[in-house]
């Protein structure tokens, strides 16, 4: 499809800040074939040339757009700046001052004026040179951090000696050293005009420019500076990490190793390559890198924090420990460190240090946005609601873009605020947001409008010992002989057993970590993907963000989440008539696609796990339980238990959540209790285990107590197939359904109470009949195999049937490719 010169100038645009300048170049010249004066157009191809120092090619292309539009400052400034580059003095000299009659930025031009000045002195001509004592003086101030007398020394020794280089270098690298990066440029480009052989000099130029934020300019300075000196190790490195920042991170690997090859001992290289690994998801690979840096370095804080996140990456959360807490010795305003420490201890379930540690970020460093939301993430799961929005608002007032933390929000909304009205409110400020990043979307697809098999992708950060790993793997197993090509799309890089496992049922494996949402979404469509399936929503390691693309004609969420992703870009959303009923479709940014029965179907785990005989008839009392996170455990939830409790004679209560592994999460628990009269001997209460061992415990609990309005999931159905029935309680929109699905889907709708009174009544009855308690529970398995929930080849055939539907239901248009 031919682009207007609109989208052409946008997508030249977005390609010349990501580095793809041959892009960029391809999508101005497009312009000017129609357009041959559009300034927009001129005027960026004339920077792509001065970058490429060819200021010459540029002069003509400025000075068209000047002339279409001389109301834009920049052009003004281009155009000067390409003069002064080529020597025409005298030319550039009346474009400023014309320019100074357009009330061009009166700073600016004299920064222009002043590098004119001293360019327009001849550099070849030989003058008397500063006394020796002068300029070891000089470099002494500088080096000694002295910069106010380092800045009136060379100033001084700029007036009586013009066009000495060493002057405007040492001003350059004073003026970067306190904040002046725009005059620092100046001072720099003019020491390079004086001497322009220099190699330090185009990597002072680098760094100021990667200040700046002007990444283009600073790769072409570094990639001069090592012309001219090919060992020069640390511009090598400076050089990978303009090149990692553009997204160019495979080149910026190579930059590194060509740095540290040239200089082993260098210890920033070793963790500046660390650091790219880590976004690679190559945590392995960066843990190794960062403690060669801590080797050749003891004191070096940053390299032990960013060890600390590739040991947690790794699961090593006690060695993460180890490491942030030795970062923070070394510098204890490290405010980054202190945040990563946090999540660590979340992790662990320490949520009151964590939340200190959060605190003391923020405390550093108030503007932390990333600190805010994750103390956010920390007082849910301890039950502050009120605290938990604050944080996340104030993190996104700090942030506007921060999608992570809009996601939090999100989460947070749909599962402990239950107003529809509000979610999709702040779901479609998310869009907005997210859809800000996308320059335009596709129209056009290569994937075949027939295909023999139809390409079907999912999105996921968990495709690993996670529910969503545990969901998935029976369904593609089924579909692994089905008319349908499987793509997986993994955010993270995952490992583990499940991962092995499900990489074995993917035509294809890709990993997105580290890439930007444009390159992830050329990638899928390159696939050909005729569906696009995202299995996070709003949960972490989502990348909403590249469906707004629309990389795929069609895409589809479901699994990962219990809400609309506020994305129009997403056509559909996966449920089934007990969490997404017809009736409920205004929640909903998406359209409805209802599976017939259940919209999931458990996998039942590689363990060889039998049922065990009920435990009231060994233990002569009920044993309630719950193994759902504590932070679903509202005080409704706190109050409604206690009354089962006294209603149900020496009656107790399991409750297994990571953070009783800790004193401080057990105390909470009891002291909520006792609020309402139930104490230590009526709880049971364990910390986190193996999975095994954590399906073991079933066979502990008679009944299961799923929680309310965020239910239990996975907990729930694992309980269900270790032979334990399980109360849930009806809701009113997608996730507070989710125990009705399971429910109805099992064949025990009648363990739905419609109230919090049912829910009571219905544990008190169900636990006065031992007998026909036990009955279901050795019944429970074998007749759970025939439900919906459970019965795979079924639940595969509904779930390919509604893939095909999408596809036949969607009109789009291919696009043609060549061979």
């Amino acid at each position: 499809m031919e682009l207007t010169i609109e989208q052409a100038l946008g997508k030249g645009i977005a390609a010349h800040k990501e580095g793809k300048l041959q892009d960029a170049e391809r999508f101005y010249l497009s312009i000017l074939e129609s357009q041959p004066t559009h300034a927009d157009a001129n005027h960026n191809l004339g920077v792509l040339a001065v970058s490429a120092n060819k200021a010459d090619v540029a002069l003509p292309l400025f000075k068209t757009a000047l002339e279409t539009n001389p109301k834009v400052e920049q052009f003004w400034l281009s155009y000067i700046d390409a003069l002064i580059k080529e020597k025409q003095f005298e030319s550039a000299k009346k474009v400023l001052r014309q320019a100074q009659k357009q009330c061009v930025n009166e700073e600016k031009l004299n920064n222009l004026e002043a590098q004119l000045s001293s360019k327009n002195l001849n550099p070849n001509t030989t003058t008397a040179s500063p006394p020796k004592e002068l300029l070891n003086s000089l470099l002494g101030h500088y080096q000694n951090g002295r910069f106010d007398d380092a800045e009136k020394l060379a100033n001084s020794i700029i007036d009586k000696f013009p066009k000495h280089q060493f002057g405007w270098k040492i001003l350059g690298a004073v003026l970067g050293a306190t904040g002046r990066n725009s005059e620092a440029v100046n001072a720099h480009q003019i020491a390079i005009t004086l001497s322009p052989q220099d190699a330090e000099a185009h990597y002072n130029l680098g760094v100021t420019l990667q200040e700046l934020g002007r990444l283009d300019e600073a790769e072409a300075s570094y990639k001069q500076a090592i012309a001219l000196k090919p060992d020069y190790a640390e511009a090598r490195s400076n050089l990978g990490n303009v090149l990692a920042k553009l997204g160019s991170l495979d080149t910026a690997l190579a930059s590194y190793e060509q740095a540290i090859a040239l200089k082993p001992d260098f210890a920033v290289a070793h963790y500046n390559l660390g650091n790219t690994l880590q976004v690679l998801g190559r945590s392995d690979e960066a843990q190794a890198s960062y403690k060669q840096a801590i080797a050749l370095k003891s004191d070096y804080a940053e390299a032990h924090s960013n060890l600390g996140t590739a040991l947690r990456g790794l699961g090593k959360l006690d060695e993460a420990l180890v490491s942030f807490d030795q970062a923070i010795a070394l510098k204890a305003d490290y405010a980054k460190a202190h945040n990563n420490l946090g999540v660590t201890l979340q992790e662990l379930g320490r949520l009151d240090e964590a939340e200190a540690s959060y605190k003391q970020a923020i405390a550093l460093q108030s503007d932390y946005a990333e600190a805010h939301s994750n103390l956010g993430n920390a007082l849910k799961e301890l039950g502050r609601l009120d605290e938990t929005e604050a944080s996340y608002k104030r993190a996104i007032a700090l942030k506007p873009d921060y999608a992570e933390a809009l996601s939090n929000l999100l989460f947070f909304t749909a599962s402990m605020r239950s107003d529809a009205n509000r979610y999709l409110e702040e779901a479609h400020g998310f869009a907005d947001m997210v859809s800000e990043g996308a320059n335009s979307q596709f129209q056009t697809w290569s994937c075949s409008k027939n295909p023999e098999k139809l390409r079907v992708g999912f999105v996921s950060g968990d495709f690993r010992q996670h529910p969503v790993g545990y969901f998935l793997e029976g369904l593609l197993a089924q579909l692994q002989s089905s008319s349908i090509e499987l793509y997986a799309y993994t955010t993270t890089n995952p490992v583990g057993d499940v991962t092995d496992r499900l990489k074995t049922l993917f035509h294809s494996w890709t990993s997105l970590s580290g890439r930007s949402d444009e390159d992830c979404a050329h990638i899928i469509r390159s696939h050909g993907v005729h569906i696009l399936i995202d299995l996070s929503g709003h949960t972490a390691e989502n990348r909403l963000s590249v469906f707004v693309w629309k990389p795929a004609p069609i895409q589809v969420t479901w699994l990962g989440y219990f809400a609309s992703t506020g994305l129009s870009e997403i056509d559909y959303i996966l449920g089934d008539p007990f969490v997404t009923p017809k009736s409920e479709a205004h929640h909903f940014t998406e359209e409805i696609w209802q599976l017939p029965e259940s919209y999931l179907c458990f996998t039942p785990p590689a363990q060889d796990l039998t049922i065990s005989p009920l435990p009231a008839l060994k233990n002569g009392f009920l044993t309630f339980g719950c193994f759902n996170n504590l932070s679903k455990m509202t005080d409704e939830v706190v109050a409604v238990r206690a009354d089962i409790l006294h209603a149900v004679p020496y009656s107790k209560l399991f409750l297994k959540d990571k953070r009783l592994d800790y004193q401080s999460g057990r105390d909470q628990v009891l002291s909520r209790f006792a609020a309402h009269g139930i104490f230590s001997d009526r709880l049971l209460l364990e910390g986190s285990s193996s999975r095994e061992e954590y399906l073991e415990c079933y066979h502990r609990v008679d009944i299961a107590l799923s929680p309310f309005p965020y239910g239990g999931g996975t907990t729930s159905v694992e309980g269900l197939w270790m032979g334990v029935p399980v109360i849930t309680k009806k809701g009113s929109y997608f996730l507070s359904h989710l125990g009705e699905s399971i429910a109805h889907n099992s064949h025990l709708s009648d363990w739905i109470a419609k109230d919090n009174d049912d829910y009571i009544a219905k544990a008190v009855e169900f636990s006065s009949d031992l007998s026909t308690l036990e009955m279901l529970r050795q019944s429970l398995r074998e007749n759970l195999l025939n439900t919906p929930l459970f019965d795979l080849p079924r639940f595969a055939n509904n779930f390919e049937k509604a893939l095909f539907g999408m596809r036949q239901s969607v009109s789009y248009e291919m696009q043609q490719t060549k061979p």
